[in-house]
C-alpha cells in the first residue's frame, strides 16, 4: 500500500527526496512523521522521568521543576540557535548550495559549545543560590543542589543534541534527527530508574541518579549525531575544510539566531515567572503543576514535530523561489495539527483525574494536577495552530515577528494575568493555569493574522 511505503520511507530516511518538488502533502508527511516520532520519545522520557522522581517525594519533584525551569535558558539558546541554523541550512539546501549548508552547521556548533561552557560554570558554582532565587525551600536547596549541578554542568549534551538536530531538520534529514533522540532517550529511560533506585549493579543515587542518567543518555545521542555528520552519503557532509571559525558567516548566523534566542528566552523564561508565582503556594501546588505540565508536554511535543516540518518546507521552498508552496504547506500542517490536538484536549478534559493518578496518589497533590491539566487542555487546538505558524516565520528567516508576539503575549499578558488572577482576585494556582490558556490561545490567533499578510515571503537569509 502507498501509505505504508510512505511511512517506511519517512522512518528510514531518503537522501533522494527533493522537498521543493512534488505533492506538498507527501513531502510534509515524509518530514513530519520522523519529526513527530522524534518528539514522541522525548515526551515519553519527560513523563517517565517524573514518574520515577515522584517516588522520591514532593521536594524531589519541586527540585526537578525548578532546575528544568532554570535550564530553560539552555533550551532557549539551543532552540534559538536552531532557528537560525535551520533557516540557513534549509535555504541553502533549497538553493542546492551544499557547501554553504555545511559551513553554517559548523559555525552553529561552535557557538553552541561556547554557550554551554558559560552556563556550566554558573550552574556548578551557584546551584543552591539559583534554587533559592527560584523560590525553592531550604530543604529543596540542600537536597537538590547536586542534581542541579549535574544537569547544568552537563548542559552541553542537551544544547548540542537539539542544535545538531536542527541542522538535520533544515537539511531534510529528519530521520537522522529522530534516531538521535531515540538513542538518547532510550538510554535515559533505562539509566534513570537504575541509578535512582540502584537496580542490579548500579549504585542507588537517588535524585542525582536521575541527573546522571539524563546527561549520559543525551551525550550518547550527541556522539551518534557527530558520526552522522561525518558520513559521506548525507545531505550535509562535514569535512576538514569546513572546520574553523568563519567570522562573516558566524556574524550572519548570530544576527539571525540572536532574534531566535531572544524569542526562545522570552517564551521559556515566561515559565520562570509562572513557576515563581506558583511556588508561592508551596511544594504541593508546584508538584501538581509539574505533573500536569509534563503530561501536556507529552501531548504537545508531537505538534512541534509538525511545526518543524512546516519550517523546513518553508525554508527550502523559499530557497527554490516557490513562496506559494511554502504558504500552502503551513496551512495544511496547521489544519492537521489542530484536528489531532483538539481531540487530545477533549480526552484530557474527560480523563484528567485518571491520568494524574498514574503519577501520584497523594490527595494533596492530585487536585492541583487535575485542575492544571483540564484548564490548559481547553486551548489545545489553538496551541497546535500557533506552533505551526510561529515556526513557519522562523523557517522563513523572519525570527523577529514571533519574537515580538512572544514578548506581548507571554510577558506583557501571561505573567501579569497569572499574578492578578492568582493573588488579587484570589483564584490561587487555578489563576496561573487560566493565564496559560488565555495567553497561548491569543498568541495563536495573532500569529495567524500576521502570517496571512505575507511579509515573511521577502526575507533574505
Amino acid at each position: 500500500m502507498s501509505w505504508l511505503n510512505t511511512l517506511r520511507e519517512a522512518v528510514k530516511g531518503s537522501h533522494r527526496q527533493d522537498y521543493t518538488e512534488g505533492p506538498i502533502g507527501r513531502s510534509l508527511v515524509l518530514l513530519a512523521i520522523p519529526m513527530v516520532l522524534e518528539t514522541v520519545l522525548e515526551s515519553v522520557f519527560a513523563v517517565v522521568d517524573v514518574f520515577f522522581v515522584a517516588r522520591l517525594g514532593a521536594d524531589a519533584i519541586a527540585t526537578v521543576a525548578l532546575t528544568e525551569t532554570m535550564e530553560a535558558v539552555v533550551y532557549a539558546v539551543s532552540l534559538g540557535l536552531g532557528i537560525g541554523v535551520t533557516a540557513t541550512v534549509a535555504r541553502r539546501i533549497g538553493e542546492k548550495d551544499l557547501e554553504g549548508a555545511a559551513h553554517a552547521a559548523i559555525q552553529a556548533i561552535a557557538l553552541g559549545v561556547l554557550t554551554a561552557i558559560l552556563v556550566a560554570a554558573v550552574g556548578i558554582t551557584q546551584a543552591p543560590r539559583l534554587l533559592g532565587l527560584m523560590g525553592g525551600s531550604p530543604a529543596v536547596q540542600q537536597q537538590g543542589a547536586a542534581f542541579t549541578r549535574v544537569i547544568m554542568g552537563g548542559n552541553i549534551a542537551v544544547l548540542l543534541l537539539f542544535l545538531i538536530n536542527a541542522i538535520f531538520r533544515g537539511a531534510g534529514d529528519a530521520a537522522i534527527a529522530m534516531r538521535s533522540l531515540w538513542i538518547a532517550n532510550a538510554f535515559n529511560i533505562v539509566l534513570g530508574p537504575c541509578l535512582i533506585f540502584g537496580f542490579g549493579p548500579f549504585p542507588r543515587l537517588g535524585l542525582v541518579g536521575a541527573a546522571i542518567g539524563t546527561t549520559t543518555g543525551r551525550s550518547i545521542g550527541v556522539l551518534y549525531q557527530l558520526s552522522q555528520l561525518a558520513r559521506r552519503d548525507g545531505r550535509i557532509v562535514i569535512r576538514a575544510e569546513h572546520l574553523g571559525i568563519r567570522w562573516d558567516l558566524m556574524g550572519r548566523l548570530l544576527r539571525l539566531s540572536g532574534a531566535g534566542i531572544f524569542q526562545m528566552l522570552v517564551g521559556m523564561t515566561s515559565w520562570i515567572g509562572l513557576v515563581r508565582v506558583i511556588s508561592g503556594f508551596g511544594s504541593l501546588a508546584l508538584a501538581g503543576y509539574l505533573i500536569a505540565i509534563r503530561v501536556v508536554v507529552f501531548a504537545l511535543l508531537p505538534s512541534w514535530g509538525m511545526s518543524n516540518a512546516a519550517a523546513t518546507m518553508v525554508g527550502q521552498a523559499l530557497g527554490a523561489n516557490k513562496p506559494e508552496r511554502a504558504e500552502t504547506s503551513v496551512w495544511m500542517a496547521a489544519r492537521y495539527n489542530a484536528m489531532v490536538q483538539g481531540a487530545i484536549g477533549l480526552l484530557f478534559l474527560a480523563f484528567a483525574p485518571i491520568i494524574v493518578r498514574l503519577f501520584t496518589r497523594d490527595p494533596a497533590i492530585a487536585p492541583y494536577g487535575v485542575a492544571c491539566l483540564r484548564i490548559v487542555a481547553v486551548g489545545f487546538a489553538f496551541y497546535a495552530c500557533g506552533m505551526v505558524v510561529s515556526n513557519a516565520f522562523n523557517g522563513a528567516g523572519d525570527a523577529w515577528t514571533p519574537t515580538w508576539l512572544n514578548l506581548v503575549f507571554f510577558w506583557l499578558l501571561e505573567i501579569p494575568l497569572a499574578w492578578a488572577l492568582a493573588r488579587p482576585l484570589g483564584w490561587g494556582p487555578a489563576g496561573v493555569f487560566t493565564a496559560i490558556t488565555v495567553a497561548f490561545s491569543a498568541f495563536a490567533v495573532a500569529s495567524m493574522v500576521v502570517f496571512r499578510r505575507g511579509r515573511w515571503k521577502t526575507r533574505v537569509v
